[in-house]
């Protein structure tokens, strides 16, 4: 693929997907700064891997599973910040005008950032409407272990997040 072709794909793709990258990378930073490095390093393995998506799954799991695949790794190498998993007041570029909507957001996208991994990733892609079939493919999981886990997930989070943290 020559370079500008590759520049180009690369580029619409971005622009096309820029709220699902953000989300990703959202619900594992801890602050702006952390937030500006996630999302550079996902873009970067984007680029990287670019070349080798073969058009076997839509182009929004293999995003999903790249940008999931780099937060996870960025976390494990940069756990210091492991006690102040993701406020999500800074998601606020993600949540309607209205205001008490706003705080169900709010308050549901922080009972989301105490989940595990892998916990916020699938309960993250069915919020975007993704099959349980595209979340299994992402995450390595059956259909039917994504649907249990999601039921226990959404069971924790009407519980309020609480689970012997």
């Amino acid at each position: 693929m020559a370079s500008t072709e590759k520049e180009a794909r690369f580029l619409t793709i971005v622009n096309d997907n820029r709220q699902l990258l953000y989300k990703v990378c959202y619900m594992y930073a801890t602050d702006r700064d952390h937030f500006q490095d996630l999302y550079q390093e996902v873009l970067a393995n984007i680029w990287e891997g670019l070349a080798s998506f073969r058009g076997d799954a839509a182009i929004s799991t293999w995003l999903y599973r790249t940008a999931l695949n780099t937060c996870v790794t960025f976390y494990r190498r940069h756990n210091r910040h492991a006690s102040e998993m993701t406020s999500l007041d800074m998601a606020s570029g993600l949540v309607a005008d209205d205001g008490q909507r706003n705080e169900q957001l709010q308050e549901m996208y922080r009972l989301i950032s105490q989940l595990s991994k892998i916990d916020k990733a699938i309960i993250l892609m069915w919020l975007d409407e993704r099959s349980y079939e595209e979340i299994a493919e992402v995450t390595g999981f059956t259909r039917n272990n994504v649907a249990t886990r999601l039921r226990r997930i959404k069971q924790r989070l009407v519980d309020g997040g609480s689970r012997d943290e």
